[in-house]
């Protein structure tokens, strides 16, 4: 566990600072803000996330108790390299439920759904454009997960979340390629397309064949890293 000496007398979190700091540290790590290795500590996350060291510590705390974080020295941690086994398990559960939160949601999506998908999808575009990764995915965080929210299942889109906490700082290994390919356009294209038609079986397979394809792009990353 991380200790700050200069906090000197420890005092208790403050439940809803410490509950926000974990929240949106756990966020940034999915949406893929920090890379494979990065380094934190808990002065470099009070300061990115503007709260003093305690609230910042216990998120830190709660997400190496979650093995989204690992410990690399007393006072620090790193973003998890994931190997080509734990990619396969996070692709294989992704599929299961990501797949099922789609096909439920096709069930109570409609045309404000298919609107900010759209919006959604031009931001991505843009950050496309300019070879802006970080932009891209953290929109494309809110393009997934507004589909999945929509299916009415908390705890199913709990699951999902845990599984791009694991995965998300690995999404950086899809570009160039991605970009230049455009992937990730043609798949959200027919996430649109289904949400249009009500299909929800359709939409399912979409958001299957994203997470599959991402996975070779990956798998290759993991095996190109492995390999030198």
């Amino acid at each position: 566990m991380i200790d700050d000496e200069t906090d000197g007398m420890k005092s208790a979190v403050n439940p809803r600072l410490g509950e926000a700091a974990y929240d949106a540290l756990k966020d940034r790590i999915s949406r893929g803000v920090y890379r494979p290795g990065d380094k934190l500590t808990v002065r470099s996350v009070a300061e990115t996330l503007g709260v003093s060291s305690t609230p910042a510590r216990d998120a830190i705390n709660r997400l190496t108790a979650e093995n989204a974080l690992v410990y690399a020295g007393p006072k620090t941690v790193i973003i998890p390299v994931l190997s080509e086994f734990d990619l396969r398990e996070v692709t294989v559960v992704r599929i299961a439920l990501e797949g099922l939160a789609a096909e439920e949601a096709a069930k109570n999506c409609g045309a404000s759904d298919v609107e900010r998908l759209k919006a959604l999808q031009i931001q991505i575009n843009e950050g496309l454009g300019r070879r802006d990764y970080a932009s891209v995915l953290w929109h494309n965080k809110e393009f997934h997960f507004h589909v999945y929210g929509r299916a009415g299942l908390p705890r199913l889109v709990g699951l999902i979340e845990a599984q791009w906490l694991r995965v998300g700082p690995s999404f950086y290994g899809l570009y160039p390629e991605f970009a230049e390919e455009r992937y990730g356009v043609r798949n959200h294209e027919m996430v649109i397309d289904a949400i249009e038609e009500g299909d929800g079986r359709a939409l399912r397979a979409a958001f299957e064949s994203d997470i599959r394809i991402g996975y070779l792009r990956l798998r290759s990353a993991v095996r190109a890293r492995t390999s030198a």
